[in-house]
């Protein structure tokens, strides 16, 4: 087995004596942020479209009639045809705010790990990788993502699963498992995340395979192109010329690495038409935060399309300081890989940090879930059509509804980032809390 890594110093970039990228080779010219992000994004995708629908969701006080639950106090309408554009100006229902609804992108790969796999997954295939090794919790949305969309392209994937095997396979878990190669490793391996990748990837690729990285993908295909061709396609080799090697890719936890950035700037970019959210309104998007990686793609993003957007990230799973570091990683990740296309002056604000973190509105530790959350779940669920989790996605919607109603005229935005299949694991640990919601209904 090789262990494939390239020089991170390559015909475009380099680190200087403090850390900071540096750009070489650069072109005589420097693009403007439309300019930049236009050739950012001329490239394949695995979204056909970006496209996503937006809906508005009409919120109202109800003083204690609903029946228990953390937004017993609110009620919600769901306007699926919301006015948007210019037309938005004109909209003085009350308060609301909008969701961005990603959910609905795929039966299994939505959300925000679609919007992570789109500019990862072409590359994938460019570069001929046979095999992809990823890890996750037990109900991972993300490896169960990686699985699925491996096995779309006829590639293998290896999925490291935090803990036991439970007794019955559902949701996420169950997806993984049909679709890819899963084996549960004890929690005390796991902590050490790196070398138990890189272990496990050694494995895979055998005594005549090669293990790669995210970033030596994304090295190797800007080393290769030329700056008339920003494309990240590979000059030496057509596509669909396959070697009969094992090449293993290794994609970080909730595929936390700056190629992941790239369709969550495809995204804004989709939003900010002037049909749609425009490019003059400040928005504050809300969304819940495993890893930060698209709290920080929204926010790098809207910087650099010069968009007056907020990014409120509730903090899930780490520390403050942890999701600082990790902002910190990807943007300078980030600037090393691209700088050449844009004027790296630009970027500067980010290093003030582009993400306002928060914490959860109630507190625990992650991937737990409190009494009142499943019924806010079924509350929402039943009010609006809309399903959201307990340990995601209802932290951003309480987020949402509690910037909404201190704040009329904040222009709050939600994403959803899918994840939903994780309530079959949850009604299995849970079951006390699950098996309330009958009585709930009746009440």
């Amino acid at each position: 087995m090789k262990l494939h890594c390239l020089s991170t110093r390559t015909t475009f970039t380099a680190l200087n004596k403090n850390g900071s990228a540096q750009c070489q080779a650069l072109p005589k010219f420097k693009l403007s942020g439309e300019e930049f992000l236009s050739k950012l994004l001329d490239r394949r995708w695995t979204l056909l479209s970006p496209d996503t629908k937006i809906h508005q969701i009409m919120v109202s006080s109800t003083k204690g009639q609903n029946s228990g639950g953390v937004l017993s106090n609110v009620s919600f309408l769901n306007n699926n045809q919301p006015y948007l554009g210019n037309k938005m100006f004109e909209d003085n229902q009350g308060l609301s705010f909008y969701i961005v609804r990603d959910d609905l992108l795929h039966p299994f790969v939505n959300g925000n790990k679609a919007r992570k796999l789109d500019g990862l997954l072409p590359l994938i295939e460019d570069h001929d990788v046979t095999d992809v090794v990823t890890c996750g919790g037990c109900q991972s949305a993300h490896a169960a993502a990686v699985a699925v969309s491996c096995a779309e392209r006829g590639l293998k994937s290896h999925l490291l699963l935090r803990g036991e095997q439970p007794a019955i396979l559902t949701g996420y878990n169950l997806i993984s498992t049909i679709y890819g190669n899963v084996t549960y490793v004890p929690r005390s391996f796991y902590a050490h995340r790196e070398k138990m990748l890189e272990t496990h990837a050694s494995m895979v690729a055998g005594s005549s395979g090669n293990v790669v990285y995210c970033n030596d993908i994304i090295d190797a295909f800007i080393t290769a192109q030329t700056f008339e061709r920003s494309k990240f396609v590979q000059m030496d080799a057509p596509r669909g010329t396959k070697s009969h090697s094992t090449k293993v890719l290794v994609v970080n936890e909730g595929a936390g690495d700056a190629v992941a950035l790239l369709g969550l700037f495809r995204l804004v970019d989709y939003l900010s038409q002037d049909h749609l959210l425009g490019r003059t309104r400040a928005f504050n998007f809300v969304v819940d935060s495993g890893t930060g990686t698209t709290a920080v793609g929204l926010g790098l993003a809207a910087l650099c399309l010069g968009l007056p957007w907020k990014v409120t990230a509730v903090m899930l799973a780490n520390t403050i300081d942890a999701y600082r570091e990790q902002e910190r990683r990807l943007i300078f990740e980030f600037k090393r890989q691209f700088c050449f296309l844009l004027d790296i002056h630009k970027l500067n604000g980010a290093d003030d940090g582009i993400v306002h973190w928060v914490d959860h509105i109630r507190p625990r530790k992650f991937g737990n879930i409190l009494e009142g959350e499943i019924e806010a779940c079924q509350q929402i669920a039943q009010k609006t059509g809309i399903l959201v989790d307990p340990v995601y996605t209802l932290a951003a919607w309480e987020m949402a509804t509690q910037i909404t109603t201190a704040h009329g005229d904040a222009d709050v935005v939600m994403l959803h980032t899918g994840g939903t299949l994780g309530m079959f694991g949850l009604a299995q640990r849970y079951k006390s809390y699950f098996g309330m919601l009958n009585d709930v209904t009746k009440s």
